[in-house]
């Protein structure tokens, strides 16, 4: 070879590596090329929901009225509703009754990458029903087929629930939860997260500050990858956990409001049989009802989720535009004036009226959540801690009275603020500032303030 060959050899070369180099500086991770985009889906109203939908059978039509007629908004698929000519009808009575429906998926998650064209289109489909409380291990596979669903539903929710915090790095494939949600996020491109976490509320047991950790590490998550969560809750006694009152019911719910959650998902709404996964333990649910017995009969759990969603989704509209920014926990032991600094309010406290005396009381229990709404107004959540009784706190705002709405219950429609106990300012000595308000046992309140 001749040097003048051999120079432009070296030349290509060069070019060539350098090239090379350039391409591995700029382009993307294999990672960063695999994970799914995220899909065009929007969640157009605040979710709830539940897990263990009714029978497909000849009463199925008045069933799906009665779904909406406790306030429910939402339908998971994947337990009687498990083929094509199920979910059709499934899909209809929900369009029927203005309820949105996460189907269950037709085939297995390869059959879904082989042929897209068994996802059912429908107006009233939210998406499809993936998997329940996946591995680690399982999340390239889940992102695969959500991958899929992508290119052929655009506009459709990939759903899949994942464990709560205490499964432990057996169960969740990594050492922490936090590195769980956070490789679920990406190595999916995951719509949303939702879990399930079932506190004890007893007597001989209270884990509901685990319950509440729980509902922190969904916050930060999804606040990080600006995405909604959602979380499901102990409707129904089982694992050793004690028949629910309704409110402990609330509680459950209202707390994760206080968090930012965007749904919330009862646990279970149909008594199973569990034959299924659960038939290791059936006795486990042998001795309890859920909101609908075996016998498809209403129980008082029916009537009391009636009540509560009411509430929640007449809220829902306003809930749906805030942005979690802070929750904060104001114990009876707390100073509120020191602890709640950074937030809308000034203070919190309980006072009763011994032989018209006004004092303070040492009952106070508060969860307090901060957002920043969609149009810029800042929002407060006032949650009653307490799931045996009602509170009458005292509330200060920061800003003057004139300036702070109240989302109403009823309605949906911003209120005045209101003194729920005017009187009290006429008890001697007693020079009050702010409002006093009621907050039944587990419930919040919601306020706007311009």
């Amino acid at each position: 070879m001749s040097i003048r060959s051999w120079q432009a050899v070296m030349k290509t070369l060069t070019v060539c590596v350098i090239l090379s180099l350039f391409a591995s500086w700029h382009a993307p991770s294999l990672a960063q090329t695999s994970r799914p985009s995220r899909s065009s889906w929007v969640q157009d109203r605040f979710a709830i929901g539940f897990w263990e939908e009714p029978p497909v059978d000849d009463k199925m039509d008045e069933r799906y009225a009665e779904i909406a007629e406790a306030n429910f908004t939402v339908v998971l698929g994947g337990h009687r509703a498990t083929n094509t000519k199920k979910v059709a009808r499934q899909l209809d009575l929900c369009a029927k009754y203005d309820l949105k429906a996460i189907v269950w998926r037709i085939g297995s998650m390869s059959d879904i990458i082989k042929n897209q064209n068994m996802l059912p289109e429908h107006p009233a489909c939210w998406g499809y029903h993936l998997k329940d409380e996946p591995g680690a291990a399982s999340f390239p596979g889940i992102g695969r087929t959500v991958a899929a669903i992508r290119r052929a539903r655009p506009d459709k929710l990939a759903y899949v629930n994942l464990f709560p915090h205490h499964a432990g790095p057996k169960h969740l494939g990594t050492p922490t939860y936090a590195e769980h949600l956070e490789r679920y996020i990406t190595e999916t491109g995951a719509d949303l997260i939702s879990m399930d976490h079932y506190p004890q509320i007893s007597p001989s047991g209270d884990t509901r500050h685990e319950y509440c950790q729980n509902l922190e590490l969904m916050r930060t998550a999804a606040l990080a990858h600006d995405i909604p969560w959602w979380n499901y809750f102990n409707a129904i006694r089982f694992g050793g956990r004690t028949d629910p009152t309704e409110s402990k019911m609330r509680w459950q719910i209202w707390t994760s409001l206080a968090y930012g959650a965007k749904g919330v998902w009862y646990f279970t709404y149909w008594t199973g049989t569990y034959d299924g996964g659960l038939a290791k333990n059936p006795g486990s649910f042998a001795m309890t009802s859920a909101l609908i017995d075996l016998q498809g009969r209403r129980t008082r759990r029916w009537e009391q989720a009636k009540r509560i969603n009411a509430a929640v989704k007449n809220l829902g509209p306003t809930l749906m535009k805030l942005t979690s920014t802070a929750v904060i926990r104001v114990t009876r032991t707390d100073d509120p004036a020191e602890i709640l600094k950074q937030t809308p309010l000034k203070t919190i406290g309980e006072w009763s009226a011994h032989k018209g005396v006004p004092q303070p009381t040492d009952e106070g229990d508060y969860l307090i959540g901060t957002f920043r709404h969609a149009d810029g107004r800042e929002a407060v959540l006032i949650n009653n801690y307490h799931y045996a009784h009602n509170l009458w706190p005292t509330v200060q705002f920061r800003a003057a009275a004139s300036r702070i709405a109240e989302v109403c219950q009823r309605t949906g429609r911003e209120i005045p603020l209101e003194d729920d106990s005017p009187r009290m300012a006429l008890l001697p000595d007693f020079k009050k500032e702010g409002v006093s308000l009621s907050i039944e046992a587990g419930g919040g309140r919601l306020f706007l303030i311009r």
